[in-house]
């Protein structure tokens, strides 16, 4: 780390990415092995930055029935009848332990519209519409008006979401820091190669060690 890839902690952000029940649970439509398992390092997390009165921003996808604003790759499947975090349903929702109230529920109509759902003094859920947070979405102008230049990045199934966020910050000029024990689907290679662009990967416990000094000065 340098003078221009250090993360501000006094300037981050939270961001967890695809933490809801259909990628998260065991035995679910489309369940991401790990995810469950990183989900109280994510909780840790969430509850420092809350307790830090830092900006959280909960990233989800909605799969509408008729595929029409689902990625190619997986738009046959949906449009044959797979359902995966479809609007309304169970398995759309975030799960329980990254919220700060569990009656939190997704406003479909508001999200799928390109809106922030705040759900928290400095909390929101943003739909995203494909792999990376920032693609059509207004995530970026949320983060410079909140006086973010650092992201800290947590959720589910590294390769595909995460990583894709993770570059198009980087794009940004946005600082970045990937919590390694709070995402799945992280590996050896993939963790070099983030490091690689000036990316930190720090442990949850650490995470939590800087938000708190912090909040503490």
């Amino acid at each position: 780390m340098d003078d221009y890839t250090s993360p501000h902690w006094d300037k981050s952000a939270l961001l967890t990415i695809d933490v809801q029940r259909d990628f998260s649970l065991p035995g679910a439509v489309f369940c991401i092995p790990g995810t469950e398992e990183a989900l109280p390092q994510m909780k840790r997390v969430a509850e420092t930055y809350r307790a830090a009165d830092l900006p959280i921003v909960h990233i989800v996808r909605l799969y509408l029935s008729d595929g029409s604003n689902v990625d190619l790759c997986r738009r046959a499947s949906v449009r044959s009848g797979s359902r995966i975090a479809e609007p309304g349903s169970s398995g759309s929702q975030i799960m329980e332990d990254l919220l700060p109230v569990p009656s939190v529920v997704l406003d479909d109509e508001r999200l799928l519209g390109g809106e922030f759902q705040q759900i928290g003094s400095r909390e929101w859920i943003l739909y995203k519409p494909r792999f990376g947070a920032f693609y059509k979405t207004s995530l970026e102008e949320h983060l410079r008006k909140h006086g973010v230049d650092t992201l800290v990045m947590a959720g589910c199934n590294f390769p595909n979401c995460p990583r894709t966020t993770i570059y198009e910050a980087s794009e940004r000029d946005f600082r970045v820091v990937l919590v390694n024990d709070a995402i799945s689907g992280l590996y050896d290679r993939g963790v070099q190669e983030i490091v690689n662009i000036g990316v930190a990967v720090l442990s949850a416990r650490d995470v939590v060690s800087a938000v708190t000094n912090v909040r503490n000065r």
